[in-house]
């Protein structure tokens, strides 16, 4: 299978915005929850944001009103808006699906909130 491509980290101030996207396989796209993950340095991997098929969305409290999860089911593409950042926000970010597939990490996209 291939793995997703996740991409649109970078370097932001605090304040700032980022707009992530994972281009994932229809195979295991399709009909599937997908969701968004992150791992800070020393840290586990945690579940940031969640969006099903139909669309329904959950998210994290610690980004709920600040990140919206979107979708494209004919792209096969997942996206995270990702505004008023905050230094904590700053790790690796992650799409897969929701339960995890355990061999479908990709390489990951780092954001980085400095001043």
């Amino acid at each position: 299978q291939v793995h997703p491509v996740e991409s649109g980290g970078g370097l932001v101030q605090p304040g700032g915005s980022l707009r992530l996207s994972c281009v994932a396989s229809g195979g295991i796209f399709s009909f599937r929850t997908m969701a968004w993950y992150r791992q800070a340095p020393g840290k586990q991997r945690d579940l940031v944001a969640t969006i099903t098929n139909d669309g329904t969305t959950l998210y994290a409290d610690s980004v709920k009103g600040r990140f919206t999860i979107s979708r494209d089911n004919v792209k096969n593409t997942v996206n995270l808006q990702m505004n008023s950042l905050k230094p904590e926000d700053t790790a690796v970010y992650y799409c897969n699906a929701r339960p995890i597939l355990p061999d479908y990490w990709g390489q990951g996209t780092q954001v980085t909130v400095s001043s």
